[in-house]
């Protein structure tokens, strides 16, 4: 990858999709965090929970899949789409040795290089702030079903 960015990096890649995780929207969904996206298995969201996109996620970390999680301790570029209706919201993330993957009831995905139980991939290119308005919007409905696709190198 010496002297292209990310993002040249993943448009030239052949991707595999990995993981489709179904979650739904919330009145108190507001999508404003500047560094994390967020998806729980919670059924309830207050408003401090401003990272969190999706509730009654069908997984959370500990529950993905095997080989998913092993690319992601060997530092693997990661690919995201978040979709909701006809909308979507793509942005990349890399993998950490320091992953742990323990959490079975949340999934965050951080800018920062910050790994807990609860974090899926770090160094992400976008956070929720960055996901369309249109889309916030559509999460706020409670029936609103979102999909969390989860996409590795071939």
């Amino acid at each position: 990858m010496r002297g292209k960015s990310l993002t040249e990096y993943v448009m030239k890649r052949k991707w595999m999709l990995r993981e489709a995780i179904e979650f739904y929207g919330h009145p108190n969904v507001r999508a404003w965090h500047e560094k994390t996206i967020e998806i729980t298995k919670d059924s309830t969201l207050t408003l401090k929970g401003d990272c969190i996109v999706g509730v009654r996620a069908s997984k959370g970390c500990s529950e993905l899949l095997k080989e998913l999680k092993s690319a992601l301790n060997n530092d693997a570029v990661v690919k995201f789409g978040i979709e909701v209706g006809n909308h979507s919201f793509e942005f990349t993330a890399r993998g950490s040795s320091e992953l742990t993957f323990e959490d079975d009831h949340e999934i965050v995905i951080r800018k920062s290089d910050y790994a807990s139980p609860r974090t899926l991939a770090v160094k992400a290119d976008k956070a929720a702030c960055d996901i369309p308005r249109k889309m916030v919007e559509m999460l706020k409905d409670s029936s609103a079903k979102g999909l969390l696709k989860i996409y590795t190198e071939e």
